[in-house]
């Protein structure tokens, strides 16, 4: 398995209980497609660089995890149409 890093944006007008489900739901979409998590981190709420969706802040989530390479595919699908996420990336981190 290799190691992965995934940080995304939630809509900044969600509430804390909101926000919290929508963490454990990314949570454990990488867990059921093969993947350990390492590391979850959040940030909290945070100034973008430009708007996204007309929004002018978002709260960051960062994630570390090991996956097989097909489970990343499934990850970012899931992650494009989940309702409150206005962006995503996902990067392979080096050996």
């Amino acid at each position: 398995m290799r190691q992965y890093e995934l940080v995304y944006i939630i809509n900044p007008e969600f509430d804390e209980e909101k926000r919290q489900a929508l963490v454990e739901k990314v949570n454990d979409l990488v867990v059921r497609n093969g993947g350990e998590l390492v590391k979850v981190d959040q940030w909290g709420k945070r100034k973008l660089a430009y708007p996204i969706m007309k929004f002018n802040e978002g709260v960051y989530v960062l994630v570390e995890y090991q996956a097989p390479a097909e489970a990343i595919a499934e990850v970012d699908r899931v992650l494009r149409i989940t309702d409150g996420v206005i962006k995503h990336l996902i990067t392979r981190q080096g050996e």
